[in-house]
């Protein structure tokens, strides 16, 4: 796989960006009703799609990190895969709404995009194609019954 940013970095990069975009960008703030009950619930979603995917692949002995698939060893397509093709990333992506929302701010709904269009371009087109290698079929049929985000 070709040198990218580990996605947990991307991810602190996008939460710094969501924060310097609420502290520079005030004229775009906003608040409603439950909005930290919602961040609160994106959060606990979040953090329970990362144990169960980390959990399936410590159950099947694979990979988990991203610049080690080669040493992927089978195709964890149960659980929370069977809901997302990604659920580690869908993880972070609720995390950056969940703070999205506690920050306040309608500009942020842009920089959470731009991680979506990251992650869909530079990360998971490149292991998509190399699952696609390995697995051939049984790949190519996981992704037309599993969507990629939710």
């Amino acid at each position: 796989m070709k040198w990218k940013l580990p996605p947990l970095f991307v991810f602190l990069f996008f939460v710094i960006l969501l924060s310097l975009v609420s502290s520079y960008l005030p004229f775009g703030a906003f608040e409603f009703f439950g909005s930290i009950i919602v961040a609160l619930v994106l959060s606990i979603v979040a953090v329970i799609f990362i144990v169960w995917s980390l959990y399936l692949f410590s159950k099947k002995k694979t990979a988990v990190h991203p610049y080690k698939l080669e040493k992927t060893v089978v195709l964890v397509t149960s659980g929370v895969y069977k809901i997302t093709r990604n659920p580690m990333y869908l993880a972070m992506l609720l995390l950056l709404l969940a703070l999205a929302l506690v920050l306040g701010n309608a500009f942020n709904i842009l920089v959470v995009a731009g991680f979506v269009s990251y992650m869909n371009r530079f990360q998971i087109a490149e292991e998509e194609k190399f699952l696609a290698q390995k697995f051939g079929k049984e790949y190519t049929s996981y992704l037309i019954k599993t969507r990629r985000w939710f």
